[in-house]
């Protein structure tokens, strides 16, 4: 006789998307996108969502959790089609387009409309994009607090559903008060999904203010990372991180690859630093602007430049497929987000590896880190004369590097900042995430910032 366990698994492998109660459009989408099977959190939720419940997703990143709050979306848009039908709150901009995206791709055959409303972009283009009604609305909450407050006749009055994805970032970063106004301005008599990957004190209490009689679909009850991940270090003195990063990229050089570092400044220089040994890196941190950011994501994703670097702001939620390799190069403070970066790789039942560079500084972070997973990380071989030979080119590389920032900084700090703070508004925090997951002292730019 199987385990509960073993029976719930197999109760939710069976499904199939037909059998779960989607319309033909929706069938035809998932099929063109390749959605065979629905996943856990899919399965789990989506017969509660299509009989009208509120939701309480807890699943892990890489799960499948947007098509769970989309596809019933889309299904009772299809039965009463009208504008401005659904809002979906998210915690960055970057996060915001792909949901977006995938709302336009498994609405497909039904022509939905979907406006993207962050900051960092012009208002006037958002507010004309609003008068046309679109079905969805994929915003971060300060930009939509703008837009509910100064732009002349929108609003939400007639908004059926609202989700609140990333809920436990979204709170993070402090959007509290944020999401507390957009509730105020929406019909209490509405459908509300509230998915995140743990369940915090906050995000309870924002579940009891925005839900009402929700059923809970939980498929991941603690932080954990797939089995089909490789988990690996690299010992390494703090003197010589950089040649032991650059003989990794370079041992791996056919793999598509992620490096995540703990500050804007580390991002830069390593790109710069990997693009003067000949390897095709990519930056992506906060400080970009919204185009630049945008523009790299799709350079790596499109396989141009194998190699990212990036700070957190590319650690949860962004689902950049065929990502082979994750390298810390900076280890997270938090074990949480160690997970959500190395769930960059290893997605939707494929392999990956995530090798983490660990100075003598570093053994108390990776102590935590296993003991949260409950796996031991294993030891990545190394070929000492290999370091050994790189070190003089990675040293010249690495001088050259940190003279060009120097450069940059003299030329045209004090430009580029004032234009950033103008071009922000106020919701600009959702690209200082970088800042809030490294630990550091905000900016004094965000003073005065409501």
């Amino acid at each position: 006789m199987p385990t509960p366990e073993e029976a719930s698994t197999s109760t939710a492998s069976s499904p199939t998307f037909k059998s779960l109660g989607l319309i033909d459009p929706l069938l035809g989408a998932l099929e063109q996108l390749k959605f065979t099977t629905p996943t856990e959190i899919q399965a789990e939720a989506l017969p509660h969502a299509l009989e009208g419940r509120d939701i309480i997703g807890v699943a892990s990143t890489g799960s499948g959790k947007t098509a769970a709050f989309a596809l019933p979306i889309l299904q009772r848009l299809w039965e009463e089609p009208k504008g401005l039908f659904a809002c979906v709150l998210a915690p960055t901009r970057e996060l915001a387009y792909q949901i977006s995206q995938q709302f336009e791709s498994l609405g497909s055959a039904m022509g939905v409309r979907c406006a993207v409303v962050i900051g960092g972009t012009d208002m006037v283009s958002q507010a004309v994009a609003l008068a046309k009604r679109p079905h969805v609305i994929v915003a971060t909450p300060g930009r939509l607090v703008d837009h509910l407050e100064n732009t002349k006749g929108f609003s939400l009055r007639g908004l059926r559903y609202l989700v609140l994805d990333e809920a436990d970032r979204l709170l993070d970063m402090d959007f509290g008060p944020a999401i507390d106004k957009i509730l105020k301005l929406i019909p209490k008599e509405r459908t509300t999904y509230l998915y995140s990957a743990t369940m915090t004190t906050k995000v309870a209490k924002l579940q009891r203010a925005s839900l009402s009689n929700p059923v809970r679909v939980e498929v991941s009850t603690k932080y954990s990372t797939v089995s089909t991940l490789l988990q690996y270090y690299l010992f390494v003195p703090l003197s010589q991180k950089d040649v032991h990063l650059i003989y990794l990229v370079n041992s791996l050089a056919q793999n598509s690859t992620i490096i995540f570092t703990g500050t804007v400044q580390n991002t830069m220089r390593l790109s710069i630093m990997l693009r003067a040994l000949g390897f095709p890196a990519v930056p992506l941190h906060g400080q970009l602007s919204q185009s630049s950011r945008l523009g790299a994501l799709g350079k790596f994703k499109s396989g141009g430049p194998n190699i990212l670097v990036a700070t957190d702001i590319a650690s949860r939620g962004l689902d950049i497929p065929s990502v082979d390799i994750v390298i810390n190069y900076d280890i997270p403070t938090h074990s949480k987000d160690y997970i959500h970066r190395v769930g960059r790789t290893a997605r939707a039942g494929r392999s990956g590896k995530s090798i983490t560079l660990v100075t003598q500084y570093d053994v108390e972070l990776v102590q935590r880190i296993e003991t949260v997973i409950e796996k031991k990380m294993d030891l990545w071989p190394t070929d000492k004369e290999e370091v050994a030979l790189l070190r003089e080119r990675v040293d010249e590389a690495a001088r050259l590097a940190v003279n060009e920032l120097r450069e940059q900084s003299h030329g045209k700090g004090h430009g580029r900042k004032r234009r950033r703070d103008e071009a922000g508004g106020r919701d600009d925090r959702d690209r200082d995430d970088d800042v809030v997951q490294a630990d550091l002292p905000k900016h004094k730019k965000n003073k005065g910032r409501r």
